[in-house]
């Protein structure tokens, strides 16, 4: 799978740079996030045949006629709905609203005007920002009379367009440009990331490469040049993972101060990866709300099968996996094959044990307990200590990983999370000498690893080959496949001397000949 565009950045620092935003409203279903998809120049938003796929507000980074924008993709608006996701899509889109400096409302040219059209028109009106009105699906010159009834709308600049193919997009985009004051012009080039194959929405001047975010360091304030601060300082990428309906969101709300995402009670409300930078003690991370990752059989709808391959994409692009575990529930069977997909790709580990005030308190769901969770509720028990014991038997293989019993609605004890994070992030990258290896290898006394005879091999000496994750490759006398019970031993001894917390170890062999 390819890596995953992280394109959005903090509204103060594009403000700062004076790159302009610019919001895709609509009704559901009109091709917003394909039009997003198609000026952006990568498949950042999930894109379908089903109305409402798209919930919270995408960001993402474009560039015309040398000018740098912001592109900000909506959910399908309905103004006058009641319920909760609904209500929640148009208080996200207002937000958008508030920080464009242009909208482009987008209709679809093959169905006929509707109520909620209107409706939406007068409130846009109401934002006092230049509106432009994008007839989407007007393929060919041969379906041009598709606008005429559009001119009902009252919106004189007016645009057939064709985002599935690029068509009448560069006219869109020129009119754009044409109603922005001419200060706010892009003095920082953007970045230009079409990683996942799909082209921007015109060929752009060749030029020097921009560093990604991860290569890109961050020097602190007053500390140019000065020898101790040598070392650059790197953005961090946490996902946020675990089974639907754990709080995932709502931690993502809770580490970024904000509302950043939409939050409810119903399983599957995140779909599309949302993405935050927060910079914390001179570190910067990016925080991923990804969706909630559930077994196939469960998955039925095309966007829920999409958002778990999106969700499953993004946990191999981080550097740190947040695995959030629904205290109530305790582990379960998915939970410990979410964390396994975490383990096998490398990814850092912090457990994320969420709802903590539920269980301590004795506070019941809601719902009717069925027999398997009854069984459940039996056998989990109520302190702090014997809870992370049951844990750390369920997941025997994150023995590494530190764990954090919090409260993402209230946030208690998610003050936590931050120092682990970066204690994690730095044990992640930390390298080892040769020499200091050669020396644990002298010390270490492999007849207590309880390996068969013919599996056994001697190490001629040991080295760290790559960080993150760290990687030791050992020089051995025969050619012989690690035995598992070796291979462990040898990581519980390198973790006993030299720590790396929250991240997997992997061990390679080499013969001395080969």
């Amino acid at each position: 799978m390819t890596q995953p565009t992280y394109n959005s950045t903090s509204t103060l620092a594009t403000t700062a740079a004076g790159i302009p935003t610019v919001a895709i409203v609509g009704r559901p279903n009109v091709g917003k996030s394909t039009l997003f998809n198609r000026i952006v120049g990568s498949r950042r938003a999930i894109v379908g045949d089903e109305p409402g796929i798209t919930r919270d507000r995408l960001y993402g980074d474009a560039e015309w006629e040398g000018r740098s924008l912001r592109i900000v993709d909506t959910g399908g608006i309905l103004p006058e709905e009641k319920d909760l996701i609904p209500s929640e899509i148009y208080r996200q889109a207002r937000v958008a609203l508030d920080e464009a400096a242009a909208i482009v409302m987008v209709v679809d040219g093959r169905t006929e005007l509707a109520g909620p059209d209107l409706e939406l028109v007068r409130l846009l009106r109401k934002a006092n920002r230049p509106l432009f009105l994008a007839v989407n699906k007007v393929d060919s010159d041969k379906q041009s009379s598709l606008v005429d009834d559009f001119h009902r709308l009252g919106i004189q600049k007016m645009f057939p367009i064709s985002a599935e193919h690029g068509r009448g997009i560069d006219d869109l985009l020129d009119a754009v440009l044409a109603s922005l004051p001419a200060e706010i012009s892009a003095e920082g080039e953007s970045r230009e990331e079409s990683s996942a194959g799909v082209s921007p929405a015109v060929p752009r001047a060749p030029r020097s490469r921009t560093p990604e975010p991860d290569e890109r360091p961050l020097v602190l304030a007053g500390t140019e040049g000065t020898a101790e601060n040598a070392e650059a300082v790197y953005e961090t990428k946490v996902a946020i993972i675990g089974h639907p309906n754990v709080g995932k969101s709502t931690l993502l709300n809770c580490l970024t101060s904000s509302d950043r995402a939409i939050v409810s009670p119903i399983p599957g409300t995140t779909r599309d990866a949302v993405d935050e930078i927060v910079e914390h003690n001179g570190r910067r991370f990016r925080f991923i709300d990804t969706a909630g990752i559930r077994r196939k059989g469960k998955t039925h709808l095309m966007a829920e099968k999409l958002s778990v391959v999106m969700a499953r994409k993004h946990l191999e692009g981080a550097d740190i996996a947040l695995l959030v575990i629904d205290a109530t529930e305790g582990v379960s069977q998915l939970d410990a094959s979410i964390a396994g997909y975490a383990h096998e790709s490398g990814r850092s580990m912090i457990i994320v044990v969420n709802k903590w005030d539920l269980v301590i308190s004795g506070k019941q769901k809601p719902a009717r307990p069925t027999k398997a969770e009854r069984m459940r509720e039996s056998k989990r028990p109520g302190d702090r200590d014997a809870y992370e014991q049951r844990l750390r038997y369920e997941l025997k293989f994150l023995n590494y990983a530190p764990i954090v019993f919090i409260s993402a609605q209230s946030g208690k004890g998610t003050e936590k999370i931050f120092p682990l994070l970066e204690e994690v992030a730095t044990e992640r990258r930390k390298r080892v000498t040769t020499s200091q290896m050669n020396r644990f290898i002298e010390k270490v006394d492999f007849e207590r690893a309880s390996v068969p005879m013919k599996s056994r091999v001697k190490i001629l000496y040991m080295t760290q080959a790559s960080v993150a994750p760290p990687t030791f490759v050992l020089f051995t006398n025969r050619a012989v496949k690690l035995h598992f019970s070796y291979q462990r031993f040898l990581e519980n001894q390198i973790r006993e001397a030299f720590g790396f917390v929250g991240t997997p170890i992997w061990i390679k062999n080499r013969a001395r000949n080969s």
